[in-house]
C-alpha cells in the first residue's frame, strides 16, 4: 500500500479555526495522533498567522509588535505533524462529510486559490467570536472592532497618524485626541490603560506635540461599574488606577447611536471621540446559523457537554463558538480563554478515547481566577482553587501570574524548550528594540 493510500485510510480529523482553542487541539493531536500515523488532522484558517487574541489591544496600543509573537500556521503543521489548509468555512455537507473554504484572492481581487471542500471522519469547529454591537445605530459605520490583528494594527496606525501630523506642524502644539471605548470588561479596561502608557511612551521618543494629559480616553459601560462580569472586589482598585490614570470612566448607561465624530448616550450624554472602539458583547460567526444546526441567540452552536452537537456524533464544537452547559439550569460556559484551553485539553484526550472505543468524557468548566493587565501600571486579579480559595492578587504577583497566562499557551503550542528560548529572546529585545511600535 502506497503512503497516499495509508494516509487516505486513516480517520481525518478537521479543525477549523486556529484560534487558541484550535490551534492548540491541532498541535495536540498532531503530536499525538498524527506523529503516530493513527490520524491524519488537518487545520484550515482564513489567515496564514495566529496571535493570541488577548493581546490584540497591545497591539492596538502599539505595546507589542504583532509581527515578532504571531505564529506561522504552515511551519507550525510541520513541526507538529498536522496539515494546514488556507480558507474561511462557508458551508457543510453533512451527509458527504464535508466542508466547504471560500476561495482565495489576492490583493488585486484576483481569484488566487477556488473554493473547493475537504473531506472529514471527524470535524472540530472552533472558529471563535466577534464583537458584538448589538446593532447600535451607526457602530458597524464609525466604530473600529478588536477582533482581528488587522484591525488591531489599523487603530494603532491612526492614532499613530494623529501623533505624526501633530509633529510635523511646528511652533503649534497638537489638537487633543478623543477616544472613546465601549465596553468596560477586560478587553476595554485594558486598553484604556495602555494607550494611557502610549501616551507617555511617545512623549519620551519626542513625539511630544501631544501631550498625555491630551489623549481623553473615555469608557464607556453600560452596566453601573466596570468588569461588571467580575468580582466587585477586583473592579474596585482598577476603577481607582483608571481614575489616577485620567481615563473618563462613564457607566450605567448604554450607548444609543455612534456619530463619525463621538457617541450618544442613552442618557443624553454626548462624549465627543474621532477615534471609537467597540469592545462590548461577543456573537459567534453569522455562517454558523447556516450549517443547519442548533444556534443560540449568539449563533453559538449548541453542544453536549462532551462538546459534540445533539444527533451529530462526528461534529465537535468548543470555545467561544460554542454554547456548552455547566450542568446548571440554564447556564452555559463563558466565553473565556481557560475555557477554551481545557476544552483543547478535554478534546485531544477524547479523541484518543473515541479511537480506541472509549466512552468519552463530559467537559466540566473550572474557574481558576481572572486577571486584569493595566499595562506597566498595576494589575489586580484572583485566583481560584480547590486548595486556596479565592485568592485576592494586586501589583508585581499579579503582573507575573498575568504574564505567565501567555507562556502557559506557548508552551501548549511550542514545548518548553522553545518557550524558554523566547522568553529569552523577548528579555533581550526590550533592551535593543523601541518599547513602543512606532510604526
Amino acid at each position: 500500500m502506497s503512503q497516499s493510500e495509508t494516509q487516505t485510510a486513516l480517520p481525518r480529523i478537521l479543525v477549523v479555526g486556529g484560534g487558541a482553542g484550535g490551534l492548540e487541539l491541532a498541535t495536540r493531536l498532531g503530536r499525538t495522533l498524527g506523529k503516530k500515523k493513527r490520524a491524519q488532522i488537518t487545520l484550515a484558517d482564513a489567515n496564514m498567522t495566529h496571535i493570541w487574541k488577548p493581546l490584540l489591544h497591545e497591539v492596538a496600543a502599539g505595546s507589542l509588535n504583532s509581527t515578532e509573537d504571531e505564529l506561522n500556521y504552515v511551519a507550525q503543521a510541520k513541526w507538529n505533524h498536522f496539515h494546514f489548509q488556507l480558507g474561511a468555512m462557508t458551508g457543510l455537507d453533512r451527509e458527504q462529510r464535508k466542508v466547504t473554504l471560500a476561495a482565495i484572492k489576492d490583493e488585486k481581487g484576483s481569484e488566487l486559490i477556488p473554493e473547493r471542500q475537504l473531506g472529514y471522519d471527524y470535524l472540530v469547529i472552533a472558529v471563535g467570536s466577534n464583537t458584538n454591537d448589538f446593532n447600535t445605530a451607526g457602530a458597524a459605520e464609525h466604530c473600529l472592532f478588536l477582533d482581528t490583528r488587522a484591525q488591531a494594527e489599523r487603530f494603532h496606525r491612526l492614532l499613530l497618524n494623529q501623533y505624526m501630523k501633530a509633529q510635523a506642524i511646528e511652533h503649534t502644539p497638537g489638537e487633543p485626541i478623543n477616544v472613546a471605548i465601549i465596553g468596560a470588561g477586560a478587553t476595554g479596561v485594558e486598553l484604556a490603560a495602555e494607550l494611557n502608557h502610549a501616551a507617555r511612551m511617545l512623549q519620551a521618543y519626542g513625539l511630544d506635540r501631544i501631550r498625555p494629559e491630551d489623549l481623553n480616553i473615555n469608557l464607556v459601560e453600560a452596566s453601573n461599574r466596570v468588569l461588571p462580569a467580575l468580582p466587585e472586589r477586583i473592579s474596585e482598585p482598577v476603577t481607582h488606577t483608571l481614575n489616577n490614570l485620567g481615563v473618563h470612566i462613564h457607566t450605567g448607561s448604554p450607548v444609543k447611536e455612534v456619530t463619525a465624530d463621538g457617541l450618544l448616550l442613552a442618557n443624553g450624554e454626548r462624549i465627543p471621540a474621532s477615534l471609537k472602539v467597540w469592545a462590548a458583547g461577543i456573537k459567534a460567526p453569522a455562517f454558523l446559523t447556516q450549517l443547519g444546526l442548533e444556534t443560540n441567540r449568539i449563533n453559538q452552536l449548541v453542544v453536549t457537554r462532551t462538546l459534540q452537537i445533539p444527533n451529530e456524533p462526528r461534529i465537535f464544537a468548543f470555545g467561544d463558538c460554542a454554547a456548552c452547559p455547566t450542568g446548571e439550569e440554564g447556564r452555559t460556559v463563558p466565553p473565556r480563554a481557560q475555557a477554551a484551553h481545557q476544552q483543547a485539553s478535554l478534546l485531544a484526550k477524547n479523541f484518543k478515547r473515541l479511537l480506541e472505543g472509549k466512552a468519552l468524557q463530559e467537559y466540566t468548566y473550572k474557574d481558576y481566577g481572572s486577571l486584569i493587565s493595566l499595562a506597566s501600571f498595576d494589575a489586580v486579579g484572583n485566583l481560584m482553587g480547590n486548595l486556596t480559595g479565592s485568592v485576592m492578587l494586586e501589583g508585581k504577583l499579579a503582573r507575573m501570574f498575568y504574564i505567565s497566562l501567555y507562556r502557559m499557551h506557548q508552551m501548549a503550542l511550542y514545548g518548553l524548550p522553545r518557550t524558554m528560548m523566547l522568553m529569552l529572546s523577548d528579555r533581550i529585545g526590550r533592551s535593543t528594540e523601541p518599547r513602543l511600535k512606532l510604526h
